[in-house]
């Protein structure tokens, strides 16, 4: 497995993409990752736009990005309510200057821009906010997945498997 001993943390927050949340949780662990979701409440149920349900391992304002490998941001709504968190924030920048691997998907990206880490960065995302990125000094590019240095992205659920083949790749080199 070519994740074996690495441990990814998973921000969690109401109406998270469905897709872009299970989806990449279960590839990590099928890789052999240990994957913790972490939410504003441990144990509490998050549920996706279209209904499907999520339980937060840990809590937000209780982690330490020491204690993990990488970093994982999924799309939907819920990146316009965890960018709201300091703790996100915070944990955001300390994977970003530690350089450990950061994926996100979709709307996700609006957590690297409130965190203040995109200039300079090839990123996409799904059009929708695209000004968003570049007014916070990402190069935008419409592509299905984005490598660059340590952070990956990707645009929407059908790019997934190519966005998540590439963050695996990262974590796996490092």
């Amino acid at each position: 497995m070519e994740l074996k001993n690495k441990k990814i943390l998973a921000f969690v927050e109401e109406e998270f993409e469905d897709l872009e949340m299970w989806y990449p949780v279960l590839r990590l662990r099928e890789a052999g990752a240990v994957v913790d979701v972490a939410g504003p409440v441990a144990g509490h149920v998050y549920i996706g736009k279209y209904g499907v349900p999520l339980k937060a391992e840990v809590a937000l304002d209780h982690v330490s990005s020491a204690d993990y490998d990488g970093l994982y941001v999924p799309g939907g709504w819920a990146p316009d309510k965890l960018r709201r968190y300091a703790s996100v924030l915070r944990l955001t920048r300390e994977f970003h200057e530690a350089e450990k691997p950061i994926a996100h998907i979709c709307h996700a990206g609006w957590v690297l821009a409130s965190a203040k880490i995109c200039q300079g960065y090839t990123m996409t995302s799904t059009p929708g906010i695209k000004d968003d990125l570049e007014n916070a000094g990402a190069i935008w590019v419409d592509e299905e997945a984005v490598v660059d240095r340590h952070i990956v992205s990707g645009r929407r659920p059908p790019d997934l498997p190519a966005m998540m083949r590439e963050f695996i790749r990262v974590l796996a080199e490092r």
